[in-house]
């Protein structure tokens, strides 16, 4: 067989595929694109190995199972979804299942583990059915917005904490402000304003170039550890993988963190969707998301997969979308190049495992603040929707649990809709929402 039949057999196979040309691209720009999406998620390989360390976890086992399920999910969803992401960890179910579950509450591992495995499934189901679609139709936007920005706040927080900005008070009760004449500190404040005029100025890559900087700079002030050797195979995940306890965590009392989880999954890679799919033109005249149905199962497929290898909380990473959508990628083969450029990253761990908090931390306070910044499209002029969209970031920053702040909000809009005599503006299905949402706080209490 010629070289120009099987150029024109590839051709063919990729069109079948990922419908470059019906989508308006082809295979340089999706190659673009799937690099600067690489490039705009890579952070994830630095950060949420430091969430499965706090909880534990052997750093170099946790890295590679990381590395391992960013890589197929992110390819997964290429192939079978055909959307522009990169499918990883997401930040804040990461935070939940490590600090929350794990750390605070003392929740083994592998149960914290099935309940992933558990929302998963929950969210497949969902989707499967359609019922996912219907939830996204009835929970009011005022709400979804503010969802988002109680997400923004939970993380932002995290990465004050994480690079000492913020620490808890000698009470133990509250934050204050925090080591802001440290090393530490000093380079997550310039990381911070490095990042925010790195992409002000559309340099692709910002995340990644801000962790450089930082992680380079903070080698001669004693804030970033070298490692003894650069390159080296792959740890073995099986620490970290395949530990799961599936039925230890179906105890009631953790059906609250079930729904959390759930709760946290469902809207953030649904409001990642929507935004992505409007930016690459595959949303009709209504918004909706164009055959949605594929990409749907391929995410909530990726949350349960992660957790069989001990990675929680799979998300599609928006940012990657977004940086994706702007560099031309329109279809799911950028996914699959992106994926394909986290597993080479197998072979380079140390280098990733380098990157201290403070490196990490101004993008975490750049995406947390970022997110919290799309409160302005609430209408707070109507205080029935304001004050519960409030209510879903107070009761994130005051309960440090953003499903919680989700479920206030959710309640405190039906209540005061209803005391405000204005019941008709509740969909039907959010009367019956109260009911697992009421159980949520119940047994929050009963805890």
């Amino acid at each position: 067989m010629s070289s120009t039949t099987q150029e024109k057999g590839t051709a063919g196979l990729l069109e079948r595929v990922f419908q470059l040309r019906a989508r308006g691209s082809d295979v340089r720009t999706e190659l673009i694109g799937g690099v600067t999406m690489l490039l705009a998620g890579v952070y994830a390989v630095a950060v949420i190995p430091g969430f499965l360390v706090q909880a534990g976890l052997p750093a170099g086992p946790a890295t590679t199972a990381v590395i391992l399920v960013i890589a197929v999910a992110t390819i997964a969803m290429g192939i079978y979804g055909n959307m522009p992401f990169v499918v990883a960890p997401g930040l804040g179910g990461a935070a939940l299942v490590a600090i929350t579950l794990t750390g605070d509450g003392g929740v083994p591992w592998p149960t914290a583990l099935g309940m992933v495995f558990w929302s998963g499934i929950i969210f497949l189901l969902l989707t499967l059915f359609g019922i996912r679609e219907l939830l996204t139709r009835i929970i009011p936007n005022d709400i979804k917005i503010a969802i988002t920005a109680g997400i923004g706040m939970f993380i932002a927080l995290l990465g004050f904490r994480n690079s000492g900005l913020v620490q808890a008070a000698p009470n133990g009760q509250s934050l204050t402000v925090g080591a802001l004449d440290s090393a530490g500190g000093l380079l997550a404040l310039a990381g911070l304003v490095l990042i925010t005029a790195l992409t002000f100025r559309k340099i692709k890559g910002a995340f990644i170039i801000t962790i450089a900087v930082i992680t380079l700079a903070g080698i001669p002030l004693g804030v970033t550890q070298l490692p003894e050797n650069w390159f080296s195979l792959p740890a073995l995940s099986t620490e970290v993988s395949f530990q799961i306890d599936l039925w230890g965590s179906l105890q009631p009392q953790y059906l609250p963190f079930v729904l959390t989880l759930f709760f946290a999954e469902f809207f953030s890679m649904t409001g990642a969707f929507l935004a992505v799919a409007k930016l690459t033109g595959l949303t009709d005249k209504d918004g909706n998301i164009v055959n949605a149905r594929r990409p749907f199962i391929a995410d909530s497929s990726a949350v349960i997969g992660g957790a069989w290898m001990g990675v929680p909380s799979m998300n599609a990473y928006v940012e990657t979308g977004a940086a994706g959508a702007e560099s031309g990628a329109r279809t799911g083969l950028s996914s699959v190049f992106a994926g394909l450029g986290f597993a080479l990253l197998l072979l380079f761990t140390p280098i990733a495992g380098m990157v201290p908090g403070a490196a990490t931390a101004p993008v975490l306070m750049f995406i947390g603040l970022s997110l919290v910044a799309q409160l302005k499209e609430v209408n707070f002029s109507d205080v029935t929707v304001g004050i519960p969209a409030m209510l879903v970031v107070a009761c994130t920053v005051f309960w440090g649990n953003f499903g919680t702040g989700i479920a206030s909000g959710l309640v405190g809009f039906v209540l005061i809709k209803v005391a405000a005599g204005r019941w008709r503006d509740v969909h039907i299905g959010m009367y019956i929402l109260l009911i697992p949402l009421g159980y949520f706080f119940w047994a929050l209490v009963q805890r």
